[in-house]
């Protein structure tokens, strides 16, 4: 699976799944526009070591205008976006009667919002050339719940009916767009979950680490970027042209629960 000539948008790239991602997608040919806060150098680093171009646009996934900034950019540089990976996001954990609004604000714009501003702006471009590819970084609390995460579960579950719709609108072209919906991956999100376990209950890291996957995840592993990275490459690849709105869950039978 070759992607020579495509260029790649990842949201939320500096580090874990959309950094896993964006090396994925590099390797396979792809130009690269990477997006994020976390070590920019160290993420360009690792996406360039593959050979593939690229560059990093430090929008904030709250703000539509620099979202249609990073888009003007990137269509400058490379001539346009044929892939756009949706996977910023950021998480707070909280009872509902408690939970502050500003945190749920900030949720649901950079986990749901933004993806709606990236779709709009790709798509224009994506029809024109009739080939693209839009993957959403969903979450499997895009298909289920769990106490405590209302706004990441309500941002998430918007996702994944955006993905569905957005599949529908482009049914009859050669855009694709569908989710992906991984379990537990140890992400600086899931860590901080594992930190906090650890702190409430006063176990070392290795029990909080092996509680909270047995609590969810019958594995008893976690998910890693690599995987996620092989799975969004062939969503990218001509076997998945057909596979539109789907949600693809990776979470060690989570959801088979």
């Amino acid at each position: 699976m070759r992607l020579n000539g495509k260029t790649a948008l990842i949201t939320g790239s500096t580090s874990g799944i959309g950094l896993g991602i964006a090396q994925a997608l590099a390797r396979a040919g792809a130009n690269i526009v990477l997006n994020g806060f976390g070590d920019v150098e160290a993420a360009r680093r690792a996406v360039e070591s593959t050979g593939a171009h690229a560059i990093h646009l430090p929008a904030d996934m709250r703000r539509a205008d620099e979202i249609e900034h990073m888009f003007d950019v990137a269509r400058e540089r490379f001539g346009g976006v044929d892939i756009l990976v949706n996977n910023a996001g950021i998480q707070h954990v909280a009872p509902i009667e408690s939970f502050p609004a500003q945190q749920w604000d900030d949720i649901i714009a950079i986990n749901l919002t933004s993806a709606f501003h990236t779709t709009r702006h790709a798509l224009a471009g994506m029809r024109e050339r009739n080939w693209g590819r839009i993957v959403n970084i969903a979450s499997v609390h895009g298909l289920v719940g769990s106490a405590g995460k209302s706004a990441y579960v309500a941002a998430k579950h918007g996702l994944v009916g955006l993905t569905k719709v957005t599949a529908l609108e482009t049914a009859t072209t050669g855009v694709t767009c569908n989710a992906i919906c991984p379990g537990f991956v140890l992400t600086p999100l899931v860590q901080k979950q594992i930190d906090d376990l650890a702190l409430r209950e006063g176990l070392s890291a290795d029990d909080a680490r092996t509680r909270l996957l047995g609590e969810k995840q019958p594995s008893g592993q976690f998910v890693t970027p690599e995987m996620l990275g092989s799975i969004a490459l062939m969503l990218c690849s001509p076997m998945a042209a057909e596979v539109r709105g789907a949600t693809w869950a990776a979470d060690g039978g989570w959801t088979a629960q």
